[in-house]
């Protein structure tokens, strides 16, 4: 049979009953399955690639198994929430139109709106140690894990086999999991690090063979090498800034020995600005020494390149999180979780790494790199030293979208400790495309920055974005071996210019301006801007494979920092401003009840001008009012709480905004629970006429309890010529009423006389303004 409407055929009642079958036994088989994954989470895949290529096809040899009993350290990295509202965010945060225009965030705001819930990590946490493993490190805020434990233990959490192979390339074996990891967890991980050594950690520095005379540079270390702050003359030029202020961080795949920190400066003649802190992530040493077989030369030299561009800075803080000189482990998240958290040190507005790896996964650490653009920090890495990218040399974590790759030049100066004087490009820098596919960002879009001259790609990747001197003529203490110029690598550019960016920070601070942050989607429209040679140094001879050319290109991205004019380009010339406070910050209220804080609005550098106020934040049953509102001075902030506001302690963010100026101040406010609150309706009720001596019929009065907690009620009484008439128990008022719950009361009259004759409903109770009335009245005769 077919339906004439919809044309379809109709099925017969025999089918019709097979379908419903079909149907409720598909429900109970849901239901047998919902209660299996609460009882037994199913495995989970993971976002991220882990399984080298090299294992999957075949080309790297199986030569046997990790021992069970051998120890692990690895790093296990939750997912974030709404990636693609991040994308959004950090579109809006670095577009200068946008009202959101770096107004950055903290790492607690950005674990509420980007990171793990905290069922989500203390499951992974119960998973851990169920597992067996032992919990070393990490945090909700920094979405991640570290962890140790044995082979064994591995391999039956996240069911793979951890096999030993021939490495295809290099003579020597690595350790890798034979197939993807999975997880007994309801919901999927993001990346599990540490759990093969098929790459090992590169440095990005080489050496000459050198005899210690005088050298071309001019540079003011011994035998006439480049010290790190005849990178501060030569770049910034200037006294003023210092870094004062600025906590600088490194990423290193090994420890170091501060003594040969201490030999540098004392045979450079300088003064060691300060001891720099050591932080150990993931459970590595920070210890290197040359008697153990480790080298420290890049490590050492790290510092004293950001130490040298920003000595008056308040620390330097080195995050060890690999052991790249002894088995090769490594886990360079564990690295960037504590670098975006407060927990292991201060949060560093400047953040430098001189070392590259090839990971299973090129969108590993993208996560980590998307929280530093969206807390305003900015991350270096040395775009490396073996020329243009390729497949065979190391181009990550340079090659990153989210990373400003640091590109190398041959530098000359005017004299020792002097002036910058010219610059080409260092054939050995590197750059170029991204061999890992990575698409080509916004910024380097715009029309103009790729070009014919310079080769680059308009679908990929290209780098790198800035270069500094990277030449063999630095001068290096390292190893407990003695000190040698004749050092050099694109590993001195990048921390250089993280110390260069302390100084920037420095005065966008001083001028009450945001952090530059990422500068890529900065630099870029300067570059292309008509400023962009009074900002930069452009560099147009030389070549890595790929030319320099003028503007930017694939061996000097843009260049190299020209002076203090730079740092005024990111940090912006200080303008009219203001600033909010609330007073007091921290207020409670009852439900109920209102309070009040006021709010201040302070000029800065001539502003004048009205701000519209606004609060966000504010729990369910809390309303904001502003008066006045537009203000110029103060405004009275009144926070009212309904009588069923939702409880608990909240920040309050309050906003003002001017014009394109936007500001804010937070305050705690903590709602409380009130007692009970009795509401009736109606609040009285008059009856028809009636005969004396006879009965009405009954009318309801609604008794509702509106407070927060539960009501008492001690007697509910009629006065005068009225009765209350008993009604259903699940209506009728009892000797209790719960928060929130409403209840009835049925009111008869009865005359004993004519005329007009009143009385009263009383509630006794223990709500304020017991009893509570309700009047009564009607006409008998």
């Amino acid at each position: 049979m077919v339906d004439p409407k919809t044309e379809n055929e109709i099925p017969a009642k025999g089918e019709i009953m097979s379908q419903r079958l079909g149907v409720y036994l598909l429900i109970v088989v849901a239901m047998v399955s919902a209660v299996s994954i609460v009882c037994q989470a199913e495995p989970q895949p993971l976002l991220t690639r882990h399984v080298r290529e090299v294992v999957v096809n075949g080309d790297a040899q199986s030569v046997g198994r990790l021992p069970a009993t051998q120890s692990m350290r690895f790093d296990i990295v939750l997912a974030l929430r709404h990636p693609v509202e991040l994308e959004n965010f950090l579109q809006e945060l670095y577009d200068p139109s946008s009202p959101s225009y770096k107004q950055y965030v903290t790492p607690q705001e950005f674990t509420a709106r980007f990171g793990p819930s905290q069922e989500d990590y203390d499951a992974l946490i119960q998973f851990a140690k169920a597992s067996g493993f032992t919990v070393i490190g990490g945090s909700r805020d920094s979405r991640d894990v570290q962890l140790k434990g044995t082979v064994g233990s591995v391999e039956k959490a996240f069911h793979v086999t951890m096999g030993v192979y021939q490495h295809p390339t290099e003579h020597r074996t690595f350790f890798s999991p034979d197939r993807e990891p999975m997880v007994d967890l309801p919901f999927q991980l993001w990346h599990i690090s540490g759990l093969d050594n098929y790459s090992i950690p590169h440095p990005q520095f080489v050496h000459k063979n050198v005899r210690m005379e005088p050298a071309a540079v001019k540079g003011s270390c011994p035998g006439g090498y480049y010290c790190g702050s005849d990178m501060r003359a030569a770049y910034y030029e200037g006294t003023a800034l210092t870094g004062a202020g600025q906590n600088i961080a490194l990423l290193e795949l090994a420890g170091t020995d501060l003594a040969d920190l201490t030999t540098y400066y004392k045979n450079a003649k300088q003064t060691e600005p300060y001891t720099p802190t050591l932080v150990s992530t993931g459970g590595y040493s920070t210890s290197c020494l040359n008697s153990n077989g480790c080298q420290d030369a890049e490590q050492t030299l790290d510092m004293t390149q950001a130490m040298g561009m920003a000595p008056g800075s308040s620390m330097l803080y080195m995050y060890v999180c690999g052991d790249a000189y002894g088995s090769g482990s490594f886990s360079e998240t564990a690295c960037l979780s504590a670098m975006v958290t407060t927990e292991a040190a201060p949060l560093s507005l400047q953040i430098s790494s001189s070392w590259s790896w090839k990971p299973a996964d090129p969108s590993t650490d993208d996560p980590y790199y998307q929280q530093m653009a969206a807390q305003g920090q900015s991350f270096f890495d040395a775009a490396g030293d073996d020329a243009e990218w390729n497949q065979s040399n190391f181009a990550y974590p340079a090659e990153d979208a989210n990373v400003i790759a640091v590109g190398g030049t041959e530098l000359q100066v005017t004299g020792a400790g002097g002036p910058w004087s010219s610059e080409t490009a260092w054939p050995d820098s590197g750059g170029g495309i991204s061999p890992d596919g990575i698409p080509i960002p916004s910024w380097q879009q715009l029309s103009g920055v790729i070009t014919s001259k310079n080769k680059g790609s308009t679908t990929l990747r290209n780098g790198p974005d800035v270069a500094a001197e990277a030449n063999q003529d630095f001068y290096v203490c390292a190893d407990q071996s003695g000190c040698q110029g004749g050092w050099g690598g694109t590993s001195f550019a990048a921390p250089m210019w993280a110390g260069y960016l302390a100084l920037a920070n420095q005065q966008a601070a001083a001028n009450g301006a945001p952090a530059p942050g990422f500068i890529n989607p900065t630099i870029y429209p300067l570059g292309l801007g008509s400023n962009y040679d009074t900002d930069f140094h452009d560099i147009t001879s030389g070549s890595n494979g790929f030319p320099a050319v003028t503007g930017y290109d694939l061996v000097t991205g843009w260049g190299s920092p020209n002076g203090a004019n730079l740092i005024n380009a990111l940090t912006g010339p200080a303008g009219p401003n203001f600033t909010l406070s609330a007073n007091p910050s921290s207020v409670s209220v009852a439900q109920g009840g209102s309070v009040t804080s006021t709010i201040t609005i302070t000029p800065e550098d001539g502003f004048s001008g009205s701000v519209t106020l606004s609060a966000s934040g504010l729990p369910n049953g809390v309303t904001a009012q502003f008066n006045p509102n537009p203000a110029t001075t103060t405004s009275t902030l009144t926070l009212t709480a309904s009588a069923t506001a939702a409880t608990g302690t909240v920040t309050v963010t309050i906003t003002g905004v001017s014009g394109t100026l936007t500001n804010t101040t937070t305050l705690s406010l903590t709602v409380s629970a009130s007692g009970p609150v009795v509401s009736l309706s109606p609040t009285s009720l008059t009856f028809a006429k009636v005969l004396v001596g006879k009965t009405s019929g009954a009318k309801k009065v609604t008794l509702t309890n509106t407070g927060g907690s539960t009501l008492d009620i001690t007697s509910i009484a009629t006065t005068g010529d009225f009765a209350r008439l008993a009604g259903p128990k699940k209506t009728d008022c009892g000797s209790t009423l719960a928060a929130g719950k409403s209840c009835t009361v049925r009111v008869t009259f009865t005359p004993t006389q004519k005329g007009l004759r009143t009385g009263d409903l009383n509630f006794t109770d223990n709500a304020p303004g017991s009893p509570q009335s309700v009047a009564l009245s009607g006409t008998g005769k």
